[in-house]
């Protein structure tokens, strides 16, 4: 039994970090603020994805900013 507790603790705290993670992760998407925090290591290892990200910030602003068809205006 003696020897079974340690692998036992071991296992419990990987989980609970591991399930941490996937909280956080979860999370992270659901607010939006991953790309202010994954933006500088996008910008280091994917140059190309700064002039994606920039388009897709314009594309969301104007379809923010249309009003429907079907609105009296």
């Amino acid at each position: 039994m003696g020897e079974i507790v340690p692998w036992l603790v071991s296992a419990a705290v990987l989980a609970a970090v591991l399930g941490a993670l996937v909280w956080l992760a979860a999370r992270t998407r659901r607010r939006g603020v991953g790309q202010e925090l994954m933006g500088p290591v996008d910008l280091i290892y994917r140059p190309h994805t700064h002039q994606i990200n920039a388009e897709t910030r314009t594309h969301e602003q104007r379809m923010v900013a249309r009003p429907a068809a079907d609105d009296n205006l």
